[in-house]
């Protein structure tokens, strides 16, 4: 089945929208569109994550330190560390969770 990924999810005002395309006991992927000043609070997770911004720029705070992302950026969440998202701007992303 051929897609476009940016597509999978659409824009509501003033919300985080997501949606589970695989969960399985390696990980799960996962495609969340953020609407302009929508934010996840410093939380840690067990797993490493990896994420990729499809569309827009992401605000992505690793242990304190801001990351600013691009369309076409990824990066990497470490297992346990605190990390926080925060869209200035609205943005889409993937997230893979890697489970161990």
């Amino acid at each position: 089945m051929k897609f476009k990924t940016k597509e999978l999810v659409n824009y509501q005002t003033n919300s985080i929208v997501s949606s589970v395309l695989l969960d399985e006991d390696c990980g799960s992927l996962t495609i969340f569109a953020f609407d302009q000043g929508q934010k996840l609070s410093e939380h840690t997770a067990p797993y490493d994550a990896f994420i990729q911004i499809i569309e827009g720029h992401a605000e992505i705070t690793i242990q304190g330190e801001k990351h600013l992302l691009d369309e076409g950026d990824s990066i990497i969440l470490p297992a346990n560390k605190p990390h926080a998202v925060n869209a200035s701007k609205r943005f889409k992303m993937l997230l893979f969770m890697i489970k161990k």
